[in-house]
C-alpha cells in the first residue's frame, strides 16, 4: 500500500494553472489539528465556500479522507520530542491495515522507539461517524496524531482571605488524575473492532452514557469559540462568550464531564498552547460574613484568573460547580433579608466574566442542579446550555454491569458453576441474544436477563445512586461471605425497588 499523500487545509481550492486573472491570497487556517472527523462533502454542493482538503503533491481532486484523532501518551520519563513521536506513529499507521474505531492500538513488537517512549496509543471520537456509516477502514482515514504527557502533580490550592477555605483548586493539564475520564462518558455502540489483532469493545468501560452527539457538540463548540476569538471576529456583530452551562439533576456526572472536556481540549490544543490549566472555583469560600465583602472576593478571584490568561501560551479552563450559589436570580434576592449583598455577588460575577471575553485563551465551564434559580442574565450569556439527565435504560444496565464485573473480579460474587469467572453480556449483545437464545451460554444469558430486570427497576435513579446499589444489595444478603451470583441478582432487583420507593418519599 502506498503511503498517503501529504495534505494541507485552505478555505478555497487553488485556481488551475491557466487562470485568466490572479486570485487574491486567502489566509490559511491555523495549523492546529482539527477536533473531529471531517465529513465527506463530495456529494453535497454547499451554498457558500467551505474549507476543502486539497492535495498539494499533485493537481488531483480534493482528498475526501476522514480526519480521525489518534492520541499518543508518552511515558512519564520519556524525553522524546513530540514531533519525532508523531512522525513515528504516522509511519506505523501507514504500514498497518486497521479498522478505525475508538479504542487502544497495540504497538508492533519490532518498533523499539515507540515501545521505549509511548505508553498508550488511542483512537478517539469515531463514534459519531460509525453510528452513521457503520465502519471506517484504513484507506478512508487521515489520522491526526496528538502527542502528550500527563502531569502527575496534584491540585494546588489558593487560600482564601481568612485562610480557612481555598478559593480555588488548580491543575496542570493534561493531568494524571483525569486520565481516561473522557472515554468513560459516551454512547454505547454495537460495534467491535480489530486493532492489530486486538479485539476491543471501546464502550465497555463507560461510566455514564449521554445523548448522541453531546461530546462532539462540546468539542466543536470549544474549537469554534477559540477560533472566532483568534481570528478577531467582531463581537459586536457576532456574539459568543466561551461559557458552557451543563444542567440537570444531581449525580448525573456534570462536573466530571466538565473536567473531562478540559482534559480532552488540553490534549487537542497541545500544539497551540504550551501550558493548560484547570481552575475549579470553590464558590462557598467567596461568601463573607461581612456585609458587601462577597462581591469584592469574587473580583479578587477573577483578578487572579486574569493574571493566568495574560500569558498567551496558557489555555485556562474555569470550572464553577453549582453556579446557582454565585449567580442566584437577583429578582428572588430582592425579597430576601439581605438582597444587596446577593445582588453585588451576581453583578461582580457578570462583570468579571465580561472582562474575560477580551482574552482568547479562556473557557468557563459551569454546572447547575437548579437552573430556575440562576439569574437570567447569566443564562443568557451561556453559549451552550446542555441538559444532562438521568441515565437511560442502556446506561443503567452498563453502569450496573461494570459493578457486577468488578465484584466477580475480586471474588465477592461466586459463580454457582465454578471455574472461570462468568461474563455479563453487554447491552447490545443481550438484545441480539434474546432473539436467538440458543446461541448464548444459558447461565450467562440468565444473569444478564436478571441484570436487565434490575436496570429497568432503577428508572429515575442517578448514576451516583446506581454505583451504590450493588453495595447496598450485598449488605442485604443473608450470608455476605458466600454470595451466589444468581441470588445476588435477585437481591439487587429488590434493593432497586426499595431505593426507588425511598427516593420518591
Amino acid at each position: 500500500m502506498s503511503a498517503p499523500m501529504e495534505i494541507s487545509f485552505d478555505p478555497f481550492p487553488p485556481p488551475p494553472p491557466p487562470a485568466p486573472a490572479p486570485t487574491p491570497a486567502v489566509p490559511p487556517f491555523p495549523a492546529s489539528p482539527p477536533l473531529e472527523p471531517a465529513v465527506d462533502t463530495a456529494a453535497a454542493v454547499p451554498s457558500s465556500p467551505q474549507p476543502t482538503a486539497v492535495v498539494v503533491a499533485a493537481p488531483t481532486p480534493p482528498d475526501d479522507k476522514v480526519l480521525v484523532s489518534v492520541e499518543v501518551l508518552l511515558h512519564a520519563a520519556s524525553t522524546a520530542r513530540a514531533e519525532e513521536v508523531r512522525a513515528a506513529v504516522e509511519r506505523m499507521l501507514e504500514t498497518r491495515s486497521l479498522s478505525y474505531v475508538d479504542g487502544p492500538v497495540s504497538i508492533p513488537a519490532d518498533n523499539h522507539f515507540l515501545l521505549k517512549h509511548v505508553k498508550r496509543i488511542q483512537i478517539c471520537d469515531t463514534d459519531e461517524w460509525i453510528e452513521n456509516h457503520k465502519v471506517l477502514l484504513f484507506w478512508q482515514v487521515k489520522p491526526v496524531v496528538h502527542v502528550f504527557q500527563l502531569s502527575e502533580d496534584g491540585p494546588g490550592e489558593e487560600p482564601s482571605e481568612d485562610d480557612t477555605l481555598s478559593s480555588f483548586n488548580e491543575w496542570a493539564l493534561p493531568a494524571k488524575e483525569f486520565d481516561g475520564l473522557w472515554e468513560r462518558f459516551g454512547l454505547r455502540l454495537s460495534v467491535q473492532s480489530v486493532c492489530f489483532g486486538y479485539v476491543s469493545d471501546p464502550a465497555s468501560a463507560c461510566s455514564l452514557l449521554y445523548e448522541v452527539g453531546l461530546k462532539q457538540r462540546l468539542l466543536r463548540y470549544a474549537a469554534s469559540a477559540l477560533l472566532f476569538t483568534e481570528r478577531g471576529v467582531d463581537p459586536c456583530l457576532v456574539s459568543w462568550n466561551r461559557i458552557v452551562l451543563l444542567h440537570g439533576p444531581p449525580g448525573t456526572g456534570k462536573t466530571s464531564l466538565c473536567k473531562a472536556l478540559a482534559q480532552k481540549l488540553s490534549i487537542r490544543f497541545k500544539s497551540r498552547y504550551s501550558m493548560c490549566q484547570l481552575v475549579e472555583v470553590n464558590a462557598h469560600s467567596l461568601f463573607s460574613k461581612w456585609f458587601s465583602e462577597s462581591g469584592k472576593l469574587v473580583a479578587k478571584l477573577f483578578q487572579k484568573i486574569q493574571e493566568m490568561v495574560e500569558e498567551e501560551s496558557n489555555l485556562v479552563f474555569v470550572l464553577i460547580d453549582e453556579v446557582e450559589s454565585l449567580a442566584a436570580a437577583r429578582q428572588a434576592a430582592i425579597s430576601g433579608s439581605e438582597p444587596s449583598d446577593s445582588i453585588r455577588v451576581v453583578n461582580a460575577l457578570l462583570t468579571q466574566m465580561d472582562k474575560l471575553k477580551a482574552w482568547p485563551n479562556v473557557i468557563i465551564l459551569t454546572t447547575s442542579n437548579i437552573t430556575t434559580a440562576i439569574d437570567i442574565a447569566f443564562v443568557d450569556r451561556a453559549d451552550i446550555k446542555a441538559y444532562v439527565g438521568p441515565p437511560t435504560l442502556q446506561a443503567r444496565y452498563e453502569i450496573l454491569r461494570s459493578c457486577i464485573q468488578e465484584l466477580f473480579r475480586v471474588g465477592i460474587l461466586a459463580s454457582p458453576q465454578g471455574g472461570d469467572l462468568p461474563s455479563i453480556l453487554s447491552y447490545s449483545t443481550l438484545k441480539e441474544k434474546l432473539h436467538c437464545p440458543e446461541a448464548a451460554e444459558p447461565h450467562t444469558l440468565h444473569l444478564s436477563e436478571l441484570l436487565h430486570q434490575g436496570a429497568e427497576q432503577c428508572e429515575g435513579l442517578s448514576g451516583r445512586s446506581l454505583r451504590k446499589l450493588p453495595f447496598l444489595a450485598h449488605a442485604s444478603v443473608p450470608n455476605p461471605s458466600c454470595c451466589d451470583a444468581t441470588s445476588f441478582m435477585h437481591t439487587l432487583v429488590q434493593t432497586a425497588r426499595r431505593e426507588l420507593l425511598e427516593s420518591r418519599g
